[in-house]
This record gives C-alpha cells, structure tokens and sequence, in this order.
C-alpha cells in the first residue's frame, strides 16, 4: 500500500527540519522517498497547515505490572464505570482500563511507552498487560540491585563478566528493553528494618554498598552494549537535602552513561524556615559537568493521583500523607518490594507548589533538551493525561505566570521560576518527546520522519494555546495505518512489544536455576516469558532490536 501525506509543516531534529513544509511517503507501514511523478497512491492525506511530527515517545510511565493493579483496587473509585459493567464490558471503557491507556496516549500522538520497572518474577503478568493495550508500541525495563541472587554473587565476589552474564540472561528471560535500578539495595535493607539508605549504606547480611551495586550493574548494561544506559531511580528520594545524593549518583557513574529518573523528586534542598527548598539550579549545574548523564524530569501538576514504587522506603515513610487514607506495602521473594500511597497534589500547598515549580526550573534551566526528557513518572507526579498542559507551561510565558500566581505565595520568592522566560519551541518538543528520546533507548526506526522509519507519524492542528493543540490530534499513524482523527480513534490495532538480546554465557542458566530450586516457591519456567504465552502466538509479539557493538 502507498500513501502520502501531502503539504505538512514538518518538525524532525533528525533532519534538522524546523517548520518546512514537506511531503511525506509511506509504502507498507514505512516511510520512504518520493516514489516519484509516475506513483500512484492508495491514500492521500491534505495536511497543509497543519504540525507534522513524528509519533511521540514516552520513557517512562508506569503503565503496567503488580504496582499498576494493585493501585486500581485500591482505588476502585478512579476507574469504575457502571455503565460499562451493565453491558456486559467491565472494563473496556473504564478510566485507566488497558483499553483507555493506548486510546489516551494515541489521540495525544503517542505511539511507543516504556514501562520503566518491571519485576523479573512479574514479567510475564507485565507483558500480558501491556499486549491488551491497545494501538501503541510497548517495553519494560527490568529492575535489578535489590534482589538476592545479585547480591548474593557480589558477596562472593563474582566477576563482573559472570554478573555480565546474569543481567543479560535476566534481560531475555523478561523480555525487556533495558535495566532499572530502584534505590540500589534499599527494598532488601528495608526487610531488616532499615528506614533510610544512602549512596553508600551497607545492605545488611550482603556487605555491599548502594553505590557498588548500582556501578556493577551500569558496568554490565554497558558491557553488554544495551543501547538504554542503566536506568535509575536514586537513593533518598522526596527527602529534603536530596540534592547531594542526585549529584553524587551522577559522580559515581564515572562517566559511563547513566539514566537518572524522575530527577524532580532530587532537586530538593533544606533552606528555608520550612527546612524546603529548591535546588533545582544547583542540580542543573551539576547536570552540565556531566554529558554522561541524561534524565527525565518527573514534573508534579495538580489533582489527584496515586503514587507507586518499587521503592519501599520512600513510600513507607510518606504512608502517613495518603489521601485517601488508605495504602499498601508489599515485599516479593527473594526480590523487592514497593508500595501504593494516593495522593492529591494541591495548589495550596507549600510543598506542592514547590515540588511544581522545581520541575519547571528544571526543564527551563536544561541547556541540551536532547538530554532532558518529559515525564511526570506517570502516575506519581500526575497523570500522562496531563503532558498536553505539560507542553503548554514550557511553551507560554504568561501562561506560567498567571499559575504562578495562583499557588502558595511563599513558593515564588523561593524559585527562579518568574525570571526564567525562556518559551520551548515546537522543534524542542519534537527534540524531547520523540528524537532524542527514541535514540535514548535505541529504537532507531521511530522518533524520526527519516526515509526507513516507521510509519508512526502525528498530526496537530496548530493553535495559540498548545494545550488544546496537543490534547487531541488532527491524525495519528500507526505503521502507516490511521489510527486517530480529529481526537478520535478510528481503528484499534496491537502494538508490539520492543526487547534487546544480548549475548551470555549459558552457564549462568545452571546458577540461576540452583537459586531458583533453593529458594522460591515456583519453577524458573513460571517466570520465562515466551511467545506462547499469548493469545494470538501467529502474530509477532516481540521486536528485538540490536545491541549496540
């Protein structure tokens, strides 16, 4: 099939191309050259006027796994739709269904999310979540650096080649598209009751530190050739003077490449008669002595959410701010542990407002967009629903300063946040939620309107306030195929899920599978996740992508 899209202003850092009007051809789901005069076409789509991109990349937004349903029956409140059950479809239009995660991230022109922390024994509960979401292109980062078999082979001192071996072996076994480290060694100390754990705190019974943990496993993802860089999310988060430890993280990666998470929630310093304050200039500092270092930033916005982690001492600590009150901890085998805690951000609020501010600071503050990515850690900071409003804050002066003005009057003297008029361009948006972040995890094919490229294409009807522009689409392609018009989904397709193989040593399949006879309850094939699993095996559920040589 061969189709264009004809007369769109096109912006594709890829190609340098800054609002120029171009065409766009797609043969069978890819883009390609102009197949010249003589072509003759099966769609044409008149998009003159109108911001062409390609579909938009989101790094990290939890949008499956144990936290995710575990946070929809604590709050069944948020995606009850009664309407639905008395048809005799449960779930197919409830609020944050499966259903409603691809159908919300299509119309915005979405069209690949990274679940950012998938628990190895959960990998497959994960996978089979993420096949019914419908439309968008999926991935998991697998979490290690909390659970006993590591820590157990750096105690005995294992090479680093043998560690090598068992991070690319947990890679395959979970399907995954990378590594994620969640408070190196904290969910493990926390089950000898330890309720605060630095960069380089010992994990009791093991003798490693935070730090060794997480430079062995950046070593190994690095070794290994893993286009992603270890993906982290730090020590000592929401904890006021945090600002010390995201800056030591960054030291320690001794200028290997490292992905630092949800960096808001680190950007914080203890000045103040509230002991609170915004280190959001000095974390930005740092951040340019490190070209290493790349990062998301976790924005907070207002409303009511529910935050989920893996990193059970820092929800543990915060279980007395639920709102609603009600929460829950978890611990796994031999693994991890996390915890759900709701929580309503408010304009009211002096730490809120704050905590709002600096992720502006920050994302305004950034010399090199293509390092700096937008998130809201979806749920924890706010919804993904909210990135439209996200892009709007970024895009609009005045706009920031008339929600400046309607938060804690407190907050504005302890920000740059009303001198800083920096206004992001529609190149920057199309730099930070597609390019660079489609590089940053090594999906080559997509992110770019590159002849080769997926066909995964959004286009936006221009508009003064970039909220509404970005709220709904005009159209969004998937492979080439019309997905959304003018905010609407017009037709649902699966999407596949985006893995990496690196090479290993067999051999570590044998210790593995002792740990696993010792130790757990079920079998290591429980917890392999293989193509039969799923309910349509004819069709391709799994892209590997290369690792990088």
């Amino acid at each position: 099939m061969l189709s264009k899209l004809t007369g769109g202003i096109l912006y594709d850092p890829a190609q340098q191309l800054d609002g120029e009007i171009r065409d766009i051809f797609i043969r069978d789901g890819v883009i390609v050259q102009n197949p010249g005069a003589d072509a003759r076409f099966d769609e044409i789509h008149d998009v003159s006027g109108k911001v062409v991109m390609a579909g938009a990349v989101d790094i990290h937004s939890h949008i499956a796994g144990g936290n995710v349903n575990t946070a929809r029956l604590l709050l069944p409140e948020q995606h009850r739709n009664h309407m639905a059950r008395r048809l005799n479809q449960p779930f197919s239009t409830a609020k944050w269904s499966t259903t409603e995660i691809g159908y919300r991230y299509a119309r915005m022109g979405y069209t690949t999310v990274v679940e950012p922390a998938m628990l190895p024994v959960n990998a497959l509960d994960v996978h089979l979540q993420m096949a019914d979401i419908p439309i968008i292109d999926t991935a998991a980062l697998a979490i290690l650096g909390n659970d006993d078999l590591l820590l157990r082979l750096m105690r005995g001192k294992a090479s680093q080649a043998q560690i090598n071996d068992y991070v690319a072996w947990t890679l395959h076994a979970t399907r995954a598209l990378g590594l994620k480290v969640i408070n190196a060694g904290g969910a493990n100390a926390f089950k000898s009751n330890v309720r605060h754990f630095d960069l380089d705190d010992i994990v009791p019974d093991y003798g490693v530190s935070s730090r060794q943990i997480l430079q062995t496993l950046q070593r190994a993802t690095y070794a290994l050739g893993v286009p992603h860089p270890v993906h982290v999310h730090c020590n000592n988060l929401g904890v006021p003077g945090n600002v010390e430890t995201v800056l030591a993280t960054m030291e320690a990666a001794q200028g290997l490449p490292m992905h630092l998470a949800h960096v808001q929630f680190y950007a914080y310093g203890k000045e103040g008669t509230r002991g609170f304050s915004s280190a959001a200039a000095q974390l930005m500092d740092g951040f340019r002595r490190y070209p290493n270092i790349s990062m998301d930033v976790g924005q907070v916005l207002f409303g009511q959410t529910v935050t989920i982690s893996g990193d059970v001492i820092a929800q543990y600590s915060r279980n007395a701010d639920a709102s609603p009150n009600k929460w829950v901890m978890w611990d796994a085998e031999c693994e991890g542990s996390g915890g759900v805690v709701p929580y309503r951000y408010r304009q009211t609020s002096f730490v809120n407002g704050l905590q709002w501010a600096i992720g502006l600071e920050m994302f305004l503050l950034a010399e090199d967009p293509g390092r700096v990515f937008f998130t809201t850690d979806h749920p924890n900071g706010a919804p993904f629903t909210c990135y439209p409003q996200l892009y709007r804050l970024l895009m609009d002066y005045q706009y920031r300063l008339e929600c400046l003005d309607s938060i804690h009057p407190d907050v504005v003297a302890m920000t740059l946040l009303k001198d800083l008029k920096r206004e992001f361009s529609l190149y920057d948006i199309a730099l930070m939620t597609r390019c660079a972040a489609a590089k940053l995890l090594g999906l080559d094919d997509r992110g770019h309107l590159l002849p080769g490229g997926i066909a995964d294409i959004a286009v936006y009807t221009p508009h003064d306030n970039k909220e509404i522009m970005f709220d709904r689409a005009a159209l969004v392609f998937k492979n080439g195929q019309l997905v959304v018009r003018d905010g609407d989904i017009v037709q649902r397709l699966s999407g596949k899920a985006q893995t990496i193989l690196p090479q290993y040593d067999g051999s570590i399949r044998q210790t593995v599978q002792r740990h696993f006879n010792r130790f757990y309850s079920l079998s290591l094939g429980n917890f392999m996740v293989n193509d039969v699993d799923f309910v349509q095996p004819d069709q391709q559920r799994f892209f590997s992508h290369d690792c990088l040589s």
